[in-house]
């Protein structure tokens, strides 16, 4: 099958798209279907390799955050053939429950991250995915 082009618009879709799958915490083939086989996502916290490196990332991050809301404020395609480098910039909001704590607590940061989207069958798939900054919002739970 070939590769679907990559246009503006459907990356744009798939960034909205990709965090819907995050918020609602999809099971994790779901999620893999969305990235290549040799991702490499860089977080603060450490860089992941590969579908198995994405599933122990994805492991820890559902089991911690919930209530999350990713509001994608800026989507910055640069499209060359077959792949695009792509500035998001998303509002991240959840909740965090420490035991024993008695109540769980608020949290809120504005991310800019850059992927690196390739066409795959059937859309864009994430290649590379960098989180450049992470701004508090204020009130915010420290990560």
């Amino acid at each position: 099958m070939p590769a679907e082009r990559l246009t503006e618009d459907a990356i744009r879709a798939f960034a909205e798209n990709w965090y819907v799958a995050l918020d609602r915490h999809l099971p994790l083939e779901q999620v893999l279907a969305l990235i290549t086989e040799d991702l490499e996502l860089k977080v603060p916290e450490d860089t992941f390799l590969g579908h198995r490196g994405f599933a122990r990332w994805y492991d820890a991050v559902t089991n911690r955050f919930f209530d999350e809301v990713h509001t994608v404020t800026k989507v910055e395609p640069v499209i060359e053939g077959d792949r695009a480098v792509v500035r998001v910039i998303v509002n991240w909001q959840f909740k965090i429950w420490d035991a024993p704590a008695a109540r769980s607590q608020w949290g809120g940061f504005d991310a800019d991250q850059t992927w690196t989207v390739v066409a795959g069958p059937d859309g864009p798939l994430i290649k590379q995915y960098t989180v450049n900054d992470l701004t508090p919002m204020p009130g915010s739970v420290s990560l």
